[in-house]
């Protein structure tokens, strides 16, 4: 699995359901004709991904009137989720994908390098998806302090 096939523009989403921090399934459908900001992040609570998800949390009301809605995925359990969601008062559902296959459709798990070391796991991307599931915008250079305005630009 050394090979990330990532999803780019243009591209249509394939389906997905996954269940979110609190055990609701959330579903690709549930955001037909609605712009979505679908955010993957390496782990939880972990300072890159609370500083990309409390800077999306801080602009969530600009994202919003612009017509976005968010999610975050990452592995993490529905627990781990909860837990990272109600510390910082996200008002974003955080899906719990343990079983990699949002991850997969979408091509982010694969290969990282880190301290000279390489191994597999979850790139950080964003990417928008318009209405009809069509990706508009891939963002695999995440400034995780500044990632609302990123996507806003």
């Amino acid at each position: 699995t050394s090979y990330m096939n990532t999803l780019k523009v243009g591209d249509k989403v394939p389906s997905f359901k996954a269940k979110d921090q609190d055990g609701n399934t959330i579903s690709l459908a549930d955001y037909s004709g609605k712009k979505l900001i679908v955010f993957f992040y390496p782990k939880a609570n972990t300072p890159g991904c609370t500083a990309e998800a409390c800077n999306l949390r801080d602009n969530y009301k600009e994202l919003q009137s612009k017509g976005y809605e968010l999610l975050g995925v990452s592995a993490d359990s529905e627990a781990k989720q909860a837990k990272f969601k109600e510390k910082y008062d996200f008002p974003f559902p955080l899906l719990a994908d343990e079983d990699h296959t949002i991850l997969n459709t979408f091509g982010v798990w694969g290969p990282k390098k880190f301290m000279g070391r390489e191994y597999d796991g979850i790139h950080r991307m964003t990417f928008v998806i318009d209405g009809d599931a069509t990706i508009s915008r891939v963002i695999d250079k995440v400034k995780t302090k500044d990632h609302a305005a990123q996507i806003l630009e």
